[in-house]
C-alpha cells in the first residue's frame, strides 16, 4: 500500500513559479512510475507529466512541456513538479499519482489527494 500526500499548492500570479510535492510512505515508492494530473472545474482530469521508477525517462503534455520540470527522489520517497511561467489555464487542482510504465494512460494503482493551484491575471 502506498499513500500519496501532495502540497505546494497556492494562489499566484501569471509568470510566477511553485513548487508541488507529493510525499509517498511505504517502502515500495521506488518500483512505481509516478505521475502528476491536473482537473479544472468543468473539465475532466489530464495528464500532465510522468516520470519513471529511476527518474530516467520523463514524459509531458504538450501544454506544459518547456515549463514545468518533474523529479524524484527516491532516498525520500519524494516526486516533485517545478512550474514556471504559470498561466490562468494551469489552475486546477494537482494530483499525484503512482503506478505502471503506462501511467499517462491510466495504469495507476494509487491517487493522492490532490493540492489547489491558482493562477491569477
Amino acid at each position: 500500500q502506498v499513500q500519496l500526500v501532495e502540497s505546494g499548492g497556492g494562489l499566484v500570479q501569471a509568470g510566477d513559479s511553485l513548487r508541488l510535492s507529493c510525499a509517498a510512505s511505504g517502502r515500495t515508492f521506488s518500483r512505481y512510475a509516478m505521475g502528476w494530473f491536473r482537473q479544472s472545474p468543468g473539465k475532466e482530469r489530464e495528464f500532465v507529466t510522468s516520470i519513471s521508477w529511476s527518474g530516467g525517462s520523463t514524459d509531458y503534455a504538450d501544454s506544459v512541456k518547456g515549463r514545468f520540470t518533474i523529479s524524484r527522489d527516491n532516498a525520500k520517497n519524494t516526486v516533485y513538479l517545478q512550474m514556471n511561467s504559470l498561466k490562468p489555464e494551469d489552475t486546477a487542482v494537482y494530483y499525484c499519482a503512482a503506478g505502471g510504465s503506462a501511467i499517462r494512460y491510466g495504469d495507476i494503482n494509487y491517487w493522492g489527494k490532490g493540492t489547489l493551484v491558482t493562477v491569477s491575471s
